[in-house]
């Protein structure tokens, strides 16, 4: 009966522990079987191998001690000899084990410590994959907790089934948690570390205000309306910019809700931070123009390559559209992935009457004429002596007061101009040592030749070890703001595709890639592309499915 007993005791104990800890009964009788063979190493030695199990059903132990059939035996504590082996089954083969029955053993107070740290730490080490595993498919989600402690600002909360820290810089700026405050939080990163797995939250996260409105809003957890983008100064002010795919819902009247009721919702989940709902466009500039709301713009110009674009603003509209330490445009560049630059409408009026005296002296040097005439082709429109001196030239004599002579005049100081310009630009070229093969890549002008020389490049091997970046310039964000480093070639109007394409040719005139390879490259890409594109459509139509089916929740949240 007293065996009996122990075999019930055993199994309770792996019950309670399991349901405790919410891990697999399983694993915690694994955990006692490592743990009574470590005790028994200790009693019959360390060198021998010895194997227990435990009966999941009736709490039955076994403990065996395990011998290698070998040819010759060189460790007698785990190895038997094969003529040994025979007499006690004749079947035995090198390789095989013989198991032998071991009695039943008391543990001693040193026993019994050493295995119940064996059974504590496998049931941690269980404890800390079941929350890793329970944890890492949820990030992108919002949990709620209960704050646990305070530790040099950084927040620990409580999950139930796992801990949670929400640092310092992750929480709204004089945001004040104590020990049993409730807490919501989104899950950005779940990360397995030397103490186990550790789950990041964040309050500041832009996904965070997102997730808040699909929780407020049925319509965007349906996928009728769709968030864009977000941007937020954390505590302060955000903005959130929304499209419908049904043209009868407005996107901005169904996050605001009646009198306002969802977006208070998660204003007041995000300590008052002011929420500016914009409707997304795919025009950039109306986007961008809805974007520096409350600012009313009056003109807008987009440069595509450099993604910058410049806002023009009434004079008394300036502050507005900056906001306070340049909030409103820098949320607005954030939310629409564009540099903006504003401009009052006196800015804007100097600036281009600067360029266009600029382009008058120009012409007024260039092609040796009076000031008038200069003016004449600056207001209408040329910007350069290339324009002036490849147009057409009936372009030139329909101007008012000019005709075919004036034209063919201006036309051919124009060329004679530029022809001057090329060879001052050709003399500098050799006085660097630029080699004349580099004319033969595509595109490359001897202005181009002159700043690529200046760089130190001589030769077209020098020039194939150019990156594209190298040539127009890139963007890298510094303090919190995105600048342009210029390229080589940054002053000419040279696109990134078409310095590729400049790359490329020297490349392939040098062998060190073939046509195979760009052919073999482009389908690589198209596979990729294709590849991605399923994905997307697949997702969709999963994201579609939950959305069929969960009409409860959404009625919930509408509630």
């Amino acid at each position: 009966m007293a065996v009996s007993a122990n075999r019930l005791e055993l199994l309770q104990i792996a019950d309670a522990v399991a349901r405790e800890k919410s891990i697999d009964k399983q694993i915690v009788i694994a955990a006692m079987a490592d743990a009574i063979q470590k005790a028994a190493r200790s009693r019959y030695g360390q060198e021998t191998n010895i194997r227990a199990d435990i009966n999941p059903q009736t709490g039955e132990m076994k403990l065996q001690r395990l011998m290698e059939v070998v040819e010759n035996v060189e460790e007698p504590a785990r190895e038997i000899s094969m003529r040994d082996a025979r007499t006690r089954n004749p079947d035995a083969q090198p390789g095989d084990f013989l198991a032998e029955q071991l009695p039943p053993m008391d543990f001693g107070r040193i026993a019994a410590q050493s295995a119940k740290q064996v059974i504590v730490q496998k049931v941690r080490e269980a404890e800390r994959d079941r929350q890793y595993d329970e944890y890492k498919d949820r990030i992108g989600e919002i949990v709620n907790g209960t704050v646990k402690r305070v530790e040099y600002g950084n927040v620990i909360v409580d999950l139930g089934r796992g801990e949670a820290i929400i640092r310092r810089d992750e929480l709204i700026p004089r945001e004040i948690f104590k020990y049993g405050d409730r807490v919501r939080a989104y899950v950005y990163d779940v990360r397995r570390e030397q103490r186990g797995p550790q789950i990041f939250l964040s309050r500041t996260h832009p996904q965070f205000m997102a997730k808040l409105f699909t929780m407020e809003v049925p319509e965007i957890y349906d996928g009728i309306i769709e968030i864009r983008s977000v941007a937020r100064d954390p505590g302060s002010r955000a903005k959130i910019a929304v499209i419908s795919h049904d043209s009868s819902i407005d996107p901005v009247g169904a996050c605001v809700g009646m009198r306002g009721s969802r977006v208070q919702a998660v204003v007041g989940e995000l300590q008052g931070e002011k929420i500016d709902i914009i409707p997304w466009n795919e025009n950039a500039a109306s986007f961008i123009v809805n974007a520096l709301q409350p600012a009313e713009v009056a003109k807008v110009v987009l440069d595509e390559d450099a993604e910058r674009i410049e806002v023009v603003v009434p004079d008394d509209q300036l502050s507005l559209a900056i906001g306070r330490r340049g909030q409103n445009v820098r949320l607005a560049s954030q939310l629409t992935g564009w540099d903006i630059d504003i401009l009052t409408e006196e800015e804007e009026s100097g600036r281009r009457q600067k360029e266009f005296t600029e382009r008058s002296s120009l012409f007024m040097d260039a092609l040796n004429v009076d000031e008038m005439v200069g003016q004449v082709l600056a207001s209408e429109g040329f910007s350069s002596v290339e324009e002036v001196a490849y147009v057409d030239s009936g372009e030139i004599a329909s101007i008012d007061g000019f005709d075919e002579e004036t034209a063919e005049e201006i036309q051919m100081r124009a060329r004679e101009y530029l022809e001057r310009i090329e060879a001052e630009f050709d003399a500098k070229r050799k006085e660097l040592g630029v080699e004349d093969e580099l004319r033969e890549i595509p595109g490359i002008t001897t202005a181009m030749m002159v700043a690529v020389g200046e760089d130190d490049v001589k030769t077209i091997e020098d020039f194939a070890g150019y990156a594209v970046d190298d040539l127009v310039g890139w963007k890298e964000r510094k303090d919190g703001e995105t600048k342009f480093e210029p390229g080589v070639l940054s002053k000419f109007d040279v696109s990134r595709a078409e310095a590729e394409q400049m790359v490329v040719a020297a490349r392939l005139k040098m062998g060190w890639i073939s046509e195979e390879d760009l052919v073999t490259e482009a389908e690589e890409e198209a596979e990729a592309s294709a590849e991605v594109e399923a994905e997307a459509v697949e997702g969709a139509e999963e994201a579609a499915v939950e959305g069929a089916e969960a009409p409860e929740k959404a009625e919930g949240a509408e509630a």
